[in-house]
């Protein structure tokens, strides 16, 4: 019969599940390692949970991250962009001088409601 415990370690939620009653338990510091393995592997990403599924000797790791934030990107007089904060006043004034395409805001606010 299969078991697993759950717990916290080092602020990140950690279920382990053990397909054998005579499988070896996980230790903490192991548990550390796997969580220390997940920061050198994904720099850039904030580890949420970890699920480790032991069978005998072989241990299956599954690391579960936070989302990452998603910067809107618009395609504007040619170039792809998320702002507009760093051009100049060429671009700019070509910017607001160009023809706008498109359904009007409030119409748009009732096919998204999520902003889009």
């Amino acid at each position: 019969m299969a078991q697993s415990s759950e717990l916290k370690v080092s602020g990140i939620d950690v279920t382990v599940a053990y397909a054998n009653e005579s499988d070896q338990p996980v230790t903490e510091h192991e548990i550390e390692a796997y969580v220390a393995r997940a920061h050198e592997q994904h720099p850039h990403q904030a580890l949420s949970f970890l699920k480790l599924d032991v069978d005998g000797e072989d241990v299956g790791i599954s690391y579960g991250f936070e989302p990452l934030p998603f910067d809107r990107i618009r395609r504007i007089t040619g170039y792809l962009v998320g702002t507009m904060d760093r051009w100049n006043d060429a671009k700019t004034a070509e910017e607001s001088d160009r023809v706008k395409h498109g359904v009007s805001r409030d119409e748009r606010a009732l096919t998204c409601s999520n902003g889009c």
